[in-house]
């Protein structure tokens, strides 16, 4: 059998097909390759069942909640079985409520947004910027920064120690992700639940890495909240959930204002308005909503489901094995974790080469082996800084290189996979970071506009 035929077989290994997986990209020593995508962690691609449903709904696309016609009941029925089937796919409890979003960071700013006056918030230096920004935004909310933990047992510890001091003892949230997205590693979700409960707070659980990779059952886990993005989800761009406890959505005032938030506006006598806000869902949807987003969601949730998690994990954790491995054959490749090798995780792993700049790595990765991945601080600098033993002052920026091609930089390398990886782009990047650490890279590089690009 060729080469290229033993590819093409192990192509196949992938459990549900994506998007993009004949896309052939030109590589600057010549010729063209099958375009790798390693950098699931920032958007996976869409998964080819999710744009089918997508298409096949398009012609009957039509207006939700407002319309009286054929297209505008199948839209709002198709809308609403959506945020059902995602509600089943999180396991949410009877009471609660799925809010649709634009992303996981649109998610935690409307929680943020809600929170009532006087709220302790208490989060982990380590979160990513969407769960780690959003609480200062509210001047009459307090937040604890807690740091980065180096044990499972030490992150509960801490926030025990928090919470147990907090003065004076009112509403309190503690926000924590659910699987790190510069690590890949598992925190203990369900532990931490249990503490915050213990001392009146509640949690929300930033599950943007989680969610497509582990199941997510909001009651199994007993967080309050659970917030994540579709396009990490194997959807398009566009929609995210915020799903949880009702009670602080509903006393709250409407994140944005409008037609489809408000159930009646009336004219008063001294020539304002009056308005009577809904209290579902629909009290944080103002305006007319992503349809197209929040069907492409459920349409992953389902292929997900009907694909079984527990093959899917246990396919993954052959990969991270097999990446591991291989990285650990590189003497002069480090890589990056909180919680030691024999943590727990998920398709996602970062790394430094000795005597790169991470930028320039990625860059020849790239140019030279059609492989995508990403570099930088991935929007969760303080962890980045932590787990490279930098001081807070030293120079570094997500996703732009400080130091010329070959010089050390603020910057690691992140690999990340998904349920379309097939086992050939596994292997080709782990043959391609041994190239180019024994043998360097092939071609010149310059820096343009803050990336590495081939010169």
């Amino acid at each position: 059998m060729s080469v290229s035929a033993v590819a093409a077989d192990r192509s196949v290994c992938a459990p549900l097909p994506v998007l993009g997986r004949d896309v052939l990209v030109p590589l600057v020593t010549g010729g063209e390759v099958d375009y790798a995508a390693l950098d699931y962690a920032a958007s996976a691609p869409a998964l080819q069942r999710v744009w089918d449903d997508v298409a096949a709904y398009a012609p009957y696309y039509g207006s939700v909640h407002r319309g009286a016609g054929y297209l505008s009941q199948l839209s709002t029925d198709l809308f609403e079985n959506s945020r059902r089937t995602i509600a089943e796919f999180l396991g949410c409890r009877a009471e609660d409520q799925v809010v649709f979003t634009r992303s996981t960071t649109d998610s935690l700013n409307l929680l943020a947004a809600v929170l009532p006056q006087g709220t302790r918030v208490f989060v982990f230096e380590t979160e990513h910027h969407a769960s780690l920004l959003p609480w200062e935004q509210r001047p009459d909310v307090e937040v604890t920064y807690l740091n980065a933990p180096r044990t499972p047992q030490q992150a509960v510890d801490t926030l025990e120690k928090a919470l147990a001091t907090r003065e004076p003892y009112g509403p309190a949230l503690v926000c924590v992700t659910g699987a790190s997205n510069v690590t890949g590693e598992l925190w203990p979700v369900q532990e931490l639940a249990a503490a915050a409960h213990a001392h009146g707070a509640r949690i929300v659980l930033d599950a943007a890495q989680l969610v497509p990779h582990h199941p997510v059952d909001l009651g199994e886990l007993d967080v309050d909240w659970v917030a994540f993005s579709g396009h990490k989800l194997y959807a398009p761009f566009g929609a995210g959930v915020l799903a949880g406890r009702a009670d602080w959505l509903r006393d709250a005032e409407p994140y944005l204002a409008g037609g489809g938030a408000s159930r009646k506006v009336s004219r008063r006598t001294d020539g304002g308005v009056d308005v009577e806000w809904h209290t579902t869902a629909a009290r944080h949807e103002a305006g007319s909503p992503n349809v197209i987003g929040a069907y492409a969601i459920a349409s992953a949730c389902q292929a997900l489901t009907e694909a079984g998690f527990d093959g899917l994990v246990a396919r993954e954790q052959e990969l991270i094995a097999r990446l591991r491995a291989g990285l650990a054959d590189v003497p002069e490749v480090t890589v990056l974790s909180l919680f030691g090798d024999d943590a727990a995780r998920v398709g996602v792993l970062s790394f430094v080469v000795e005597g790169w700049n991470s930028s320039h790595f990625a860059a020849a990765l790239s140019a030279e082996y059609g492989i995508g991945v990403r570099d930088g601080l991935f929007c969760a600098h303080p962890l980045v800084r932590t787990l490279l033993g930098s001081e807070p002052q030293d120079p570094g920026e997500c996703g732009a290189p400080d130091a010329a091609p070959g010089e050390k930089s603020l910057n690691a390398i992140r690999v990340s996979l998904g349920v379309g990886t097939p086992d050939e782009h596994v292997d080709r990047f782990l043959r391609a970071v041994k190239e180019l650490v024994t043998n360097g890279a092939r071609w010149n590089y310059r820096t343009e506009a803050g990336r590495c690009v081939p010169a």
